[in-house]
């Protein structure tokens, strides 16, 4: 029985759970395997809590003899398995499917080895971002990719999404960080992907699997590279009395060659939500402020600022302020890296959306929004990655709301949208998963989304990995035509091809 494409009736999807209970249950160690209600509803989404589904069961191997062996019985009985991490994901990515199983790595949560002479250290996926760096802090050094989420997300899910950071411009995205994955393919064949050295032969399939959203094979181990701890890091917080001046300074500062460590940009309406949280000493009147950070050595570190601090005076700051200490440094960053939970206090509910464009459009995207807001009758606080122009629009609204979920569910719609036709893409480290599958009609092509499919049918011919994410079927693209057009959205050019 195919349980992907044929829904069961209660009595089928209990008899099936039962089976799956009896064949994986021998395979796991004692409260290892979920399958009550009150037990999996934890796991019936992930960080995107607007879409949810419940499990046939979750498992929770702590080994990877034991993630092999229920990928193997998975295969046999025809059962769809979600690998998940620390489940702060925020595009759907780690929804279970229905009648599947969730795969949980969180207990493979061991740090294998540490070799500061090589600047590595292998770990198991269900290790989180920040105790990386914690754990090898001793050796002057640290893990540089740091999503907002580090202190929570895990590297196994890091690997899966691609993700970035507020220093991602200068030390590179969780692909430029990774040297080698072991992983298993759902029919528990072990492989590996890239190696120690600089090279590996053969193609290069390291940057397939990172940020392949689970689709692919199960992460069991991450070898990271880990980088000295700069002796110095100052950042500059420049304020902006308009949006398009704000915009153009990054665009100015990387073509003054400058890489700084960190480039991130907010609009007035996130300053006001984190000052009240965090208190971090912000300009309220302020359009948009600019975090411009520099780290390496002292003398490095003051050229730097002082070049930076040039642009941005040349570009219209209003004011600028100039970290004195750590703690002031540490202070700056505190309103950046809480203007999720900022935004929380402001509305029952807020959507994270996340998509990349051009640096030079950054302006032209916050003006769209401003009129968006107004369209929808929703508000939106916008932060950006403002170095590689990720930008992260938080729409505010009320889940309780049935009307208002829609409206911000187009809102985001929109915004993605727009990226795509800015020159950019639909996502930049959040993922696809089931949030923007949609939206790949409009970024891709039918072509392009057959290749995408070839991949997928190489590593998982059975499509039983996380399937019905991030790859829409070309039925899927052709409806998604006709509904934007029964609402009088212009297709875009390729989605005429559908």
């Amino acid at each position: 029985m195919n349980t992907v494409n044929n829904p069961l009736d209660f009595r089928e999807i209990m008899d099936l759970q039962a089976k799956l209970v009896e064949s994986i249950r021998p395979y796991l160690p004692k409260n290892g395997l979920l399958w009550k209600p009150e037990d999996t509803i934890p796991y019936e989404c992930d960080g995107l809590a607007a879409y949810r589904r419940m499990p046939l069961a979750v498992a929770l191997p702590e080994t990877e003899a034991q993630v092999i062996q229920v990928l193997k019985q998975c295969t046999a009985m025809n059962i769809p398995v979600v690998p998940r991490g620390a489940g702060t994901g925020l595009s759907g990515g780690a929804m279970p499917i229905a009648q599947g199983l969730v795969l949980s790595l969180a207990k493979l949560r061991n740090i294998l080895s540490i070799d500061p002479f090589a600047r590595t250290a292998i770990i198991q996926p269900g290790v989180r971002n920040l105790a990386i760096s914690e754990a090898v802090a001793e050796h002057g050094l640290y893990y540089a990719p740091d999503p907002s989420s580090q202190i929570a997300c895990s590297i196994g899910g890091n690997v899966n999404e691609n993700s970035g950071g507020v220093h991602c411009l200068k030390y590179g995205l969780t692909l430029h960080n990774v040297l080698r994955v072991r992983a298993v393919l759902m029919n528990g064949e072990v492989v590996e992907f890239g190696s120690l050295s600089p090279d590996s032969p053969g193609l290069d399939l390291l940057t397939v699997l990172i940020g392949s959203e689970g689709m692919l094979a199960v992460v069991t181990e991450v070898t990271v590279k880990l980088i000295p701890k700069p002796k110095l890091a100052r950042v500059i917080m420049a304020s902006f009395d308009d949006i398009e001046k704000g915009g153009n300074a990054v665009a100015a500062i990387i073509a003054a060659g400058i890489i700084p460590a960190g480039l991130e940009m907010m609009d007035k309406a996130t300053t006001c939500a984190v000052e009240e949280f965090v208190h971090a000493g912000y300009n309220l009147d302020a359009e948009t402020i600019l975090l411009c950070e520099s780290d390496g050595t002292p003398e490095e570190v003051s050229e730097e600022i002082s070049r930076m601090t040039e642009v941005l005076e040349s570009a219209g700051a209003t004011d600028i302020q100039i970290s004195q200490n750590e703690a002031e440094r540490l202070k700056f960053w505190s309103g950046r890296k809480n203007a999720f939970p900022a935004a929380g206090r402001l509305a029952p509910d807020y959507y994270c959306m996340d998509g990349t464009i051009p640096r030079r459009h950054i302006a032209t995207l916050l003006r769209r929004i401003q009129g968006m807001e107004k369209k929808y009758s929703l508000g939106c606080l916008n932060v950006f990655h403002a170095g590689d122009g990720n930008m992260h629009p938080l729409i505010l609204f009320n889940g309780a709301d049935q009307d208002q979920w829609h409206r911000a569910e187009q809102f985001g719609t929109e915004i993605l949208e727009a990226c795509v036709e800015l020159g950019g893409t639909i996502t930049g480290e959040h993922g696809v998963g089931i949030e923007k599958i949609n939206s790949m009609c409009v970024q891709f092509s039918e072509g392009e989304l057959e290749l995408f499919w070839g991949v997928k049918q190489a590593f998982d011919p059975a499509k039983l990995l996380n399937p019905d994410k991030a790859i829409p079927t070309l039925n899927r693209c052709a409806e998604y035509g006709r509904m934007r057009i029964s609402r009088g959205i212009l297709p875009h050019p390729d989605l005429e091809r559908f």
